[in-house]
Protein backbone atom coordinates (compact mmCIF):
# COMPACT_ATOMS: atom_id res chain seq x y z
CA UNK A 1 0.00 0.00 0.00
CA UNK A 2 1.57 3.23 -1.02
CA UNK A 3 1.98 5.87 1.77
CA UNK A 4 0.67 9.13 1.13
CA UNK A 5 4.11 10.70 0.65
CA UNK A 6 4.59 8.57 -2.04
CA UNK A 7 1.14 9.32 -3.93
CA UNK A 8 1.91 12.92 -3.65
CA UNK A 9 4.84 12.41 -5.26
CA UNK A 10 3.13 9.82 -7.94
CA UNK A 11 0.81 12.71 -8.67
CA UNK A 12 3.68 15.34 -9.22
CA UNK A 13 5.09 13.23 -11.31
CA UNK A 14 2.23 12.67 -13.68
CA UNK A 15 1.75 16.78 -13.85
CA UNK A 16 5.09 17.26 -14.90
CA UNK A 17 4.57 15.33 -18.38
CA UNK A 18 1.51 17.47 -18.95
CA UNK A 19 2.86 20.67 -19.52
CA UNK A 20 -0.18 22.77 -20.05
CA UNK A 21 -3.60 21.62 -18.34
CA UNK A 22 -6.66 22.64 -17.86
CA UNK A 23 -8.30 22.30 -14.56
CA UNK A 24 -12.33 21.67 -14.22
CA UNK A 25 -12.89 23.13 -10.80
CA UNK A 26 -15.81 23.13 -8.41
CA UNK A 27 -14.49 24.03 -5.64
CA UNK A 28 -14.99 20.75 -3.51
CA UNK A 29 -12.29 19.66 -1.99
CA UNK A 30 -11.18 17.06 -4.70
CA UNK A 31 -10.37 19.58 -7.65
CA UNK A 32 -9.20 22.25 -4.95
CA UNK A 33 -6.24 19.59 -4.37
CA UNK A 34 -5.61 18.88 -8.15
CA UNK A 35 -5.75 22.53 -9.14
CA UNK A 36 -3.23 23.46 -5.83
CA UNK A 37 -0.59 20.62 -7.40
CA UNK A 38 -0.81 21.84 -10.71
CA UNK A 39 -0.26 25.61 -9.94
CA UNK A 40 2.63 24.45 -7.32
CA UNK A 41 4.23 21.94 -10.25
CA UNK A 42 3.32 23.67 -13.16
CA UNK A 43 3.40 27.49 -12.64
CA UNK A 44 0.51 29.71 -13.03
CA UNK A 45 0.79 30.41 -16.59
CA UNK A 46 0.50 26.91 -17.42
CA UNK A 47 -2.70 26.21 -15.22
CA UNK A 48 -6.19 27.59 -16.16
CA UNK A 49 -9.10 26.97 -13.75
CA UNK A 50 -12.21 26.71 -15.64
CA UNK A 51 -15.71 26.75 -13.38
CA UNK A 52 -18.82 26.08 -14.55
CA UNK A 53 -22.04 27.65 -14.18
CA UNK A 54 -25.47 25.70 -14.31
CA UNK A 55 -29.26 24.85 -13.35
CA UNK A 56 -28.20 21.90 -11.40
CA UNK A 57 -25.78 23.69 -8.93
CA UNK A 58 -26.50 26.94 -7.04
CA UNK A 59 -25.06 30.03 -7.95
CA UNK A 60 -23.31 30.56 -4.32
CA UNK A 61 -21.27 27.53 -4.99
CA UNK A 62 -20.40 28.75 -8.90
CA UNK A 63 -19.27 32.49 -6.86
CA UNK A 64 -17.01 30.15 -3.81
CA UNK A 65 -15.46 28.18 -6.33
CA UNK A 66 -14.14 31.77 -8.97
CA UNK A 67 -13.35 33.00 -5.49
CA UNK A 68 -11.44 30.26 -4.32
CA UNK A 69 -9.80 29.71 -7.44
CA UNK A 70 -8.59 33.11 -7.79
CA UNK A 71 -7.34 33.01 -4.32
CA UNK A 72 -4.87 29.81 -4.95
CA UNK A 73 -3.50 32.41 -7.63
CA UNK A 74 -5.01 30.55 -11.02
CA UNK A 75 -6.03 32.14 -14.21
CA UNK A 76 -10.02 31.17 -14.05
CA UNK A 77 -12.57 31.22 -17.17
CA UNK A 78 -16.02 31.08 -16.15
CA UNK A 79 -18.09 28.88 -18.27
CA UNK A 80 -22.14 27.99 -18.94
CA UNK A 81 -24.15 25.13 -19.44
CA UNK A 82 -27.84 24.19 -20.04
CA UNK A 83 -27.98 20.96 -19.31
CA UNK A 84 -32.26 20.79 -19.18
CA UNK A 85 -31.67 21.31 -22.66
CA UNK A 86 -30.65 17.55 -23.03
CA UNK A 87 -33.47 15.41 -22.77
CA UNK A 88 -31.86 12.45 -20.83
CA UNK A 89 -31.15 14.89 -18.38
CA UNK A 90 -34.19 17.12 -18.14
CA UNK A 91 -36.13 13.49 -17.53
CA UNK A 92 -33.41 12.38 -15.25
CA UNK A 93 -32.50 8.99 -16.81
CA UNK A 94 -30.72 6.96 -15.13
CA UNK A 95 -28.35 7.62 -17.27
CA UNK A 96 -28.56 11.25 -17.44
CA UNK A 97 -25.05 12.01 -15.38
CA UNK A 98 -23.21 10.34 -18.74
CA UNK A 99 -24.87 12.87 -20.31
CA UNK A 100 -24.36 15.68 -18.41
CA UNK A 101 -20.76 14.47 -18.02
CA UNK A 102 -20.38 14.39 -21.55
CA UNK A 103 -21.69 17.64 -22.27
CA UNK A 104 -19.54 19.08 -18.89
CA UNK A 105 -16.29 17.33 -21.12
CA UNK A 106 -16.86 18.46 -24.25
CA UNK A 107 -16.70 22.43 -23.14
CA UNK A 108 -13.80 21.46 -21.18
CA UNK A 109 -12.28 20.37 -23.98
CA UNK A 110 -13.43 23.10 -26.46
CA UNK A 111 -11.58 25.41 -24.07
CA UNK A 112 -8.22 23.66 -23.67
CA UNK A 113 -8.45 23.88 -27.43
CA UNK A 114 -9.09 26.98 -27.99
CA UNK A 115 -6.74 28.23 -25.14
CA UNK A 116 -3.93 26.00 -25.81
CA UNK A 117 -3.65 23.92 -23.61
CA UNK A 118 -2.88 20.11 -23.73
CA UNK A 119 -4.99 18.48 -21.28
CA UNK A 120 -8.30 18.63 -19.18
CA UNK A 121 -7.82 17.42 -15.31
CA UNK A 122 -10.93 16.68 -13.08
CA UNK A 123 -10.98 15.66 -9.41
CA UNK A 124 -12.26 11.87 -10.11
CA UNK A 125 -10.82 9.93 -6.81
CA UNK A 126 -10.58 5.90 -6.06
CA UNK A 127 -13.61 6.06 -3.75
CA UNK A 128 -15.69 6.74 -7.09
CA UNK A 129 -14.89 3.85 -8.92
CA UNK A 130 -17.22 1.75 -6.34
CA UNK A 131 -20.15 3.72 -6.89
CA UNK A 132 -22.82 4.17 -9.91
CA UNK A 133 -21.01 6.38 -11.91
CA UNK A 134 -22.00 6.80 -14.87
CA UNK A 135 -19.70 9.90 -15.88
CA UNK A 136 -16.49 8.10 -16.00
CA UNK A 137 -17.15 6.24 -19.42
CA UNK A 138 -18.15 10.48 -20.34
CA UNK A 139 -14.69 11.35 -18.59
CA UNK A 140 -12.83 8.03 -20.54
CA UNK A 141 -14.39 8.98 -23.79
CA UNK A 142 -13.34 12.85 -23.90
CA UNK A 143 -9.98 11.77 -23.00
CA UNK A 144 -9.98 13.85 -19.27
CA UNK A 145 -8.15 12.73 -17.35
CA UNK A 146 -8.18 11.73 -13.03
CA UNK A 147 -4.79 12.57 -12.00
CA UNK A 148 -6.44 11.76 -8.43
CA UNK A 149 -7.32 8.44 -9.29
CA UNK A 150 -4.96 7.36 -11.23
CA UNK A 151 -2.04 8.29 -8.53
CA UNK A 152 -4.17 6.28 -5.71
CA UNK A 153 -6.00 9.26 -3.66
CA UNK A 154 -8.80 8.34 -1.94
CA UNK A 155 -11.16 10.56 -0.01
CA UNK A 156 -9.11 10.10 3.31
CA UNK A 157 -5.69 10.94 1.54
CA UNK A 158 -7.23 13.78 -0.37
CA UNK A 159 -8.12 15.34 3.18
CA UNK A 160 -4.89 14.65 4.79
CA UNK A 161 -2.57 16.11 1.92
CA UNK A 162 -4.76 19.05 1.81
CA UNK A 163 -4.91 19.43 5.56
CA UNK A 164 -0.68 19.42 5.44
CA UNK A 165 -0.24 21.70 2.08
CA UNK A 166 -2.83 24.39 4.06
CA UNK A 167 -5.90 24.00 1.97
CA UNK A 168 -8.36 25.71 4.61
CA UNK A 169 -11.26 23.25 2.93
CA UNK A 170 -9.49 20.49 3.48
CA UNK A 171 -12.59 19.38 5.24
CA UNK A 172 -15.40 20.98 2.97
CA UNK A 173 -18.66 19.05 2.56
CA UNK A 174 -19.00 17.47 -0.33
CA UNK A 175 -22.03 18.48 -3.04
CA UNK A 176 -23.20 17.53 -5.84
CA UNK A 177 -25.70 17.88 -8.52
CA UNK A 178 -29.68 18.74 -7.16
CA UNK A 179 -30.57 16.11 -10.02
CA UNK A 180 -29.81 13.29 -7.31
CA UNK A 181 -32.39 14.89 -5.03
CA UNK A 182 -35.05 13.73 -8.02
CA UNK A 183 -36.41 10.10 -8.55
CA UNK A 184 -35.63 8.83 -11.74
CA UNK A 185 -37.69 9.72 -14.14
CA UNK A 186 -38.93 13.01 -12.66
CA UNK A 187 -38.64 15.74 -15.45
CA UNK A 188 -36.81 18.32 -14.05
CA UNK A 189 -37.97 21.97 -14.22
CA UNK A 190 -36.13 24.98 -13.06
CA UNK A 191 -38.91 25.62 -10.46
CA UNK A 192 -38.44 22.23 -9.02
CA UNK A 193 -34.79 22.54 -8.84
CA UNK A 194 -35.51 26.09 -6.50
CA UNK A 195 -37.69 24.61 -4.50
CA UNK A 196 -35.05 22.10 -3.63
CA UNK A 197 -32.14 24.42 -3.59
CA UNK A 198 -34.02 26.73 -1.20
CA UNK A 199 -35.08 23.97 1.51
CA UNK A 200 -31.29 22.89 1.66
CA UNK A 201 -30.06 26.09 1.96
CA UNK A 202 -32.65 27.07 4.71
CA UNK A 203 -31.73 24.18 6.71
CA UNK A 204 -27.88 24.76 6.10
CA UNK A 205 -28.34 28.22 8.04
CA UNK A 206 -29.83 26.47 10.90
CA UNK A 207 -26.54 24.19 11.43
CA UNK A 208 -26.74 21.35 9.33
CA UNK A 209 -23.95 21.70 6.98
CA UNK A 210 -25.32 18.00 5.81
CA UNK A 211 -28.40 17.75 4.34
CA UNK A 212 -30.57 16.66 1.58
CA UNK A 213 -33.93 17.45 0.56
CA UNK A 214 -35.35 14.35 -1.65
CA UNK A 215 -38.09 15.82 -3.82
CA UNK A 216 -41.44 12.91 -4.17
CA UNK A 217 -43.81 15.24 -5.46
CA UNK A 218 -45.73 17.05 -2.74
CA UNK A 219 -43.20 15.38 -0.41
CA UNK A 220 -40.09 16.43 1.18
CA UNK A 221 -37.79 13.62 2.93
CA UNK A 222 -35.12 15.42 4.49
CA UNK A 223 -31.96 13.63 4.94
CA UNK A 224 -29.48 14.78 8.21
CA UNK A 225 -26.29 12.60 9.28
CA UNK A 226 -28.20 10.40 11.72
CA UNK A 227 -25.98 11.64 14.81
CA UNK A 228 -28.11 14.75 14.25
CA UNK A 229 -31.60 13.53 14.02
CA UNK A 230 -32.65 14.50 17.99
CA UNK A 231 -31.28 18.01 16.91
CA UNK A 232 -33.14 18.48 13.96
CA UNK A 233 -36.55 17.01 15.77
CA UNK A 234 -36.26 19.87 17.84
CA UNK A 235 -37.03 22.21 15.00
CA UNK A 236 -39.60 20.22 13.13
CA UNK A 237 -42.38 22.89 13.63
CA UNK A 238 -40.31 25.46 12.33
CA UNK A 239 -38.66 23.38 9.36
CA UNK A 240 -41.76 21.97 7.93
CA UNK A 241 -43.93 24.94 8.17
CA UNK A 242 -40.96 26.77 5.90
CA UNK A 243 -40.63 24.06 3.28
CA UNK A 244 -44.22 23.75 3.30
CA UNK A 245 -44.15 27.89 2.21
CA UNK A 246 -41.63 26.96 -0.37
CA UNK A 247 -44.07 24.73 -2.13
CA UNK A 248 -44.72 21.13 -0.63
CA UNK A 249 -47.43 19.59 1.59
CA UNK A 250 -45.90 17.41 3.31
CA UNK A 251 -42.47 16.95 4.82
CA UNK A 252 -41.15 14.26 6.67
CA UNK A 253 -37.46 12.89 8.30
CA UNK A 254 -35.86 9.83 7.13
CA UNK A 255 -35.09 7.94 10.18
CA UNK A 256 -31.86 6.17 8.47
CA UNK A 257 -30.06 9.95 8.10
CA UNK A 258 -27.94 11.19 5.41
CA UNK A 259 -26.61 8.54 2.97
CA UNK A 260 -24.73 9.33 -0.12
CA UNK A 261 -26.26 8.15 -3.42
CA UNK A 262 -29.32 6.75 -1.80
CA UNK A 263 -31.58 7.49 -5.36
CA UNK A 264 -29.09 5.10 -6.73
CA UNK A 265 -30.22 2.03 -4.72
CA UNK A 266 -33.44 1.78 -6.62
CA UNK A 267 -31.28 0.24 -10.03
CA UNK A 268 -31.11 -3.06 -10.29
CA UNK A 269 -27.12 -4.66 -10.70
CA UNK A 270 -28.71 -4.56 -14.50
CA UNK A 271 -29.67 -1.44 -15.13
CA UNK A 272 -25.93 0.07 -13.11
CA UNK A 273 -23.72 -2.65 -15.50
CA UNK A 274 -25.94 -1.29 -18.94
CA UNK A 275 -25.38 2.29 -17.95
CA UNK A 276 -21.40 2.78 -16.88
CA UNK A 277 -20.44 0.17 -19.44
Amino acid sequence: MSTLTEKKQALVDQLKKMNRVVVAFSGGIDSTLVLKMALDTLGKDNVLAVVANSELFTNEEFDKAVSLAKDLGAVVKKTELNYLSEEHIKHNTPDSWYYAKKGFYARMNEIAAAEGFEFVLDGMIKDDESDFRPGLRARTEAGARSVLQEAGFYKTDVRALAKVIGLNNWNKVSSCSVSSRFPYGTTLTLEKIDQVMKAEKYIRDLGFPVVRVRYHGEIARVEVPAERLNDFIELNDKVSQTLMDFGFRYVTLDLSGFRSGRMNETLSAEERKAFVS
